[in-house]
């Protein structure tokens, strides 16, 4: 499968943060203050990333998540900016996987 045709199924706004490390604006993602019981999804491959009872308010205005499910995300240094942070991509497509519209919940 080429990686063109794994991504077809995404918005515009999902392609431009998973893929071109874009971001949505603060505090509009819908899972943002999700309280529900599950397993967060990465949005591009389906590969599981978070389950629910990782996840915190960390007053960014995205979701944020004390640990991954092991072996399910990559951590890159990036240096844009200016600044020095870390990223956090899907260890099975490489997409970026912190905001709200990169994922999926699944409810248990």
């Amino acid at each position: 499968m080429k990686k063109e045709d794994e991504f077809k199924h995404l918005t515009e706004e999902q392609k431009h943060v998973l893929l071109e490390k874009g971001t949505e604006s603060p505090g509009s993602g819908e899972l943002l203050h999700n309280k529900e019981s599950g397993e967060y999804k990465c949005a591009a491959c389906g590969n599981p990333l978070y389950k629910s009872g990782k996840k915190f308010d960390s007053g960014t205005g995205w979701p944020s998540f004390d640990d991954a499910i092991p072996g399910a995300v990559k951590l890159k240094e990036d240096n844009d900016l200016g600044m020095k942070r870390t990223e956090v991509v899907c260890a099975k497509c490489g997409g970026h996987c912190i905001n709200s519209v990169c994922l999926d919940f699944k409810k248990k």
